[in-house]
């Protein structure tokens, strides 16, 4: 899909991801006494303690988990994946605070984690992870593949924060659950969002008809499965066709207008992989 994108541009998104990561930690996260999990979760607790700033953390405990991948991953994947976490230190380091929700923590919970889930996915999409649990939760998904990555980071941020609630709460604790859940949501929404198509079913006495406009007025491609009724025992052709999001709107009216009286069947596609959508 992007394989003649250039590799600075890939970069150039991890950097960005980070960035928009690390700003919603500082200013939006850390404020509050919101540990949301991950290595920065981890650094929010110790900085509660010992007033070690949030990079120094960040830095000094993914190197283990950067060792391990290395061996697992091998270079191309480290390469990535330690861009991403120097721009998050980066990041925590450079971005002035400010604070943005004040000392809302149902705001810092729900913006927080729109914004790092944004930043997130963006990094998710290029193939690297922030380190911390990110890396750990892409490693685990080698082996667990039904699931998203985003997914396992919520067991494995589950986990950090109950000893964030230890320290700032339980109150502090459930609204960091909701963090996590915005940063599952979003992030999913942005590796998955490119990816969801419409499929239609549709059963008419005029199904020639709509094939040839389905084919020649939206130039798209269209199957024909044989169908029976079978509480009036016809047969006839069921037409399958998968279409962009926005053309399902045109597959409705386009039925609607040749036979008012078809059955149509529309739902959502998760991926779809081949020509006129993902290539391979």
């Amino acid at each position: 899909m992007f394989k003649n994108r250039p590799a600075y541009v890939d970069y150039l998104l991890i950097v960005t991801g980070a960035f928009i990561m690390g700003f919603a930690i500082k200013n939006m996260y850390d404020p509050v006494g919101l540990v949301t999990g991950g290595v920065t979760g981890i650094a929010i607790i110790v900085k509660n303690y010992t007033d070690i700033p949030l990079w120094v953390t960040n830095t000094v405990l993914n190197i283990p988990l950067f060792l391990i991948s290395l061996r697992l991953q091998g270079f191309t994947f480290i390469k990535r994946t330690a861009v991403a976490t120097a721009a998050l230190s980066v990041s925590l380091y450079v971005l002035p605070e400010v604070r943005v929700v004040a000392d809302d923590m149902l705001l810092a919970g729900l913006f927080g984690g729109i914004v790092s889930g944004a930043g997130t996915g963006l990094v998710f999409l290029m193939q690297a992870t922030t380190g911390g649990t990110d890396m750990l939760a892409a490693l685990i998904r080698r082996r667990l593949k039904h699931y998203s990555i985003a997914q396992i980071m919520q067991v494995l941020d589950g986990l950090i924060v109950l000893a964030g609630a230890g320290v700032f709460g339980i109150t502090s604790a459930l609204y960091a659950c909701i963090a996590i859940f915005m940063v599952s949501k979003v992030s999913d929404g942005i590796l998955e969002g490119m990816k969801f198509s419409k499929q239609a079913l549709i059963i008419s006495d005029r199904s020639d008809e709509i094939a040839q406009a389905i084919l020649y007025r939206l130039d798209r491609g269209v199957t024909a499965v044989p169908a029976v009724g079978m509480y009036s025992g016809q047969e006839r052709k069921m037409l399958f066709c998968v279409v962009s999001r926005k053309e399902i709107v045109s597959i409705r009216e386009l039925v609607w207008e040749m036979d008012p009286k078809a059955f149509v069947i529309m739902s959502d596609v998760r991926e779809v992989l081949g020509e006129g959508f993902i290539e391979y």
